[in-house]
């Protein structure tokens, strides 16, 4: 049973510490956000309370929670990273914001919500590092779109001199970024391919029509090898493409909407697989063309690929095979 709850705000140079004990604050502290600083604040809660007494929780902030996760990791210290709107959702009215406030906010909502406390542990090394180079590869691709519109706006808006010097610039650019998203996907390829694990999930959701080896490794990733996830019909929710109701007395009657609140980058390599899948023929294809002659609107019938992309991963990594397309259920 914990009786401490440590509330962490974390930014990229300081952490807020909140300590929770019995409905009080029993203290506060901002140091450093560093390892050795971290270790030392929690090495001394450690010497006169037992690590099994201890709850920290902050806010997943990306990548600056970092320190503070191998802190945790390497003290045995249960660590709680909570997502941010679910904390301000659950926390009532708040007027006024800083820093300390918001520590103090997490360590409550810590001792509230104890029994719904989720525990961080890292990810496998193979897939820390296939993370931070996918990430790493998109920024380099948004910035080539960047460098490309561009050439393609100005051209006809400039002086041809100028535009000449510029456009060769820019394609030097270009060219750089090309190489290394190119030097990128050939190391993602090598890591995946040295992994049985990774490498078997790898070719089992490429055997599905419209899924890409960038979709394939978005959901390897996003699932943590499909250890997060286990109900698909979760994970459509967590990606943005399950519908939901909005209903309320006789005045709110409005036809089902997908959420906002959703992860945009999985949902987007679902879309361009639902497109891919109902441009090439297939049962998917016919799918679609059948809906949309029904009169169904088009972007319901893709939403609805989309669901059943998800439905057809987790179905092959579960069964361990590859996609049969003209699969026959033999209990049919």
């Amino acid at each position: 049973m914990k009786k401490f709850f440590i509330g962490v705000d974390v930014s990229k140079l300081k952490l807020d510490f909140c300590n929770w004990h019995n409905e009080s604050i029993v203290g506060e502290m901002v140091i450093p956000n560093r390892l050795t600083s971290i270790k030392s604040y929690l090495q001394g809660l450690l010497l006169d309370n037992d690590v099994k007494d201890l709850l920290v929780c902050a806010e997943h902030t990306g990548q600056y929670t970092y320190p503070l996760c191998c802190a945790c990791s390497e003290l045995g210290v249960d660590l709680w990273l909570e997502n941010p709107t679910q904390i301000k959702y659950r926390s009532g009215v708040q007027r006024g914001k800083n820093d300390k406030l918001d520590a103090q906010k997490i360590a409550i909502y810590a001792s509230r919500f104890k029994d719904q406390a989720r525990l961080f542990s890292f990810p496998e090394e193979i897939i820390r590092t296939l993370k931070q180079l996918v990430s790493e590869r998109d920024m380099y691709v948004c910035d080539k779109a960047k460098y490309k519109g561009q050439l393609s706006d100005q051209q006809d808006y400039m002086d041809r001199a100028d535009y000449k010097q510029k456009s060769d610039r820019m394609k030097r650019l270009i060219k750089g970024l090309e190489l290394a998203i190119e030097q990128i996907e050939e190391a993602i390829r090598v890591l995946i391919n040295n992994d049985k694990t990774l490498s078997r999930q790898h070719q089992l959701l490429c055997s599905i029509d419209g899924i890409g080896e960038r979709t394939a490794v978005k959901m390897i990733l996003v699932t943590n090898a499909f250890s997060k996830f286990k109900d698909p019909r979760k994970f459509c929710c967590h990606a943005g493409v399950a519908p939901f109701s909005f209903k309320s007395g006789s005045s709110l009657h409005s036809k089902n909407k997908l959420s906002h609140r959703a992860d945009k980058s999985i949902k987007t390599l679902l879309h361009l697989a639902a497109l891919t899948a109902t441009r090439s023929k297939g049962e998917l294809h016919d799918y679609y063309n059948r809906k949309v002659s029904e009169g169904k609107n088009k972007m319901s019938v893709i939403n609805a690929i989309r669901a059943k992309l998800v439905l057809r991963m987790f179905a092959v990594i579960r069964n361990n095979k590859l996609y049969e397309k003209n699969y026959i259920n033999p209990l049919a």
